[in-house]
């Protein structure tokens, strides 16, 4: 388990975990909103395929509580730079800032790695809301663009210990 204990707007710790006999299944079955279907796959488990099948990819669970709420992935790049992808936060738990602790947690956690040159991802331009919650989270775009997606790096460094059972 991953945690930096943030939380969701009702106070509950977002966690990450790796995704396993006991959950994967919850989060195959995690679904974006209907309108966001142009910038994430209709279900988590596309992303969950994409892992086993290469291994670029890394898949995590995201729990709100007990509760898994989606799916988050991250990999390497050869030049020691960390990338997160892959963030989906199932409809029913959207608008409770899941996802903005779920990537906070998954960015401080990659950037206290050892031999991280930075912390990227990527998204579409025209996905505003994707860009808005990651310049608040504190990704700067890099003027650079990747498989006609944006890149951003993250500016913050990480503020207190990491709690860690892997």
């Amino acid at each position: 388990m991953i945690t930096y204990e943030h939380t969701d707007r009702a106070g509950r710790p977002v966690t990450l975990h790796e995704v396993d006999g006991d959950n994967w299944r919850a989060v195959a079955d995690c679904a974006p909103r209907d309108d966001q279907r142009d910038w994430v796959p209709a279900l988590a488990a596309r992303y969950l395929v994409l892992t086993a099948r290469e291994d670029t990819w890394h898949s995590l669970a995201v729990l709100a509580g007990d509760e898994v709420a989606g799916h988050i992935m991250w990999g390497r790049d050869e030049d020691g730079s960390y990338w997160i992808g892959g963030v989906l936060i199932d409809a029913s738990h959207q608008g409770r800032g899941i996802g903005a602790a779920a990537v906070r947690t998954l960015a401080t956690w990659l950037s206290a790695r050892p031999g991280r040159t930075a912390v990227r991802l990527s998204y579409a331009p025209a996905n505003e809301a994707a860009a808005r919650l990651y310049t608040a989270l504190g990704f700067r775009l890099t003027g650079v663009e990747e498989d006609g997606e944006v890149v951003a790096e993250w500016m913050n460094h990480p503020s207190g210990d990491v709690q860690e059972d892997r």
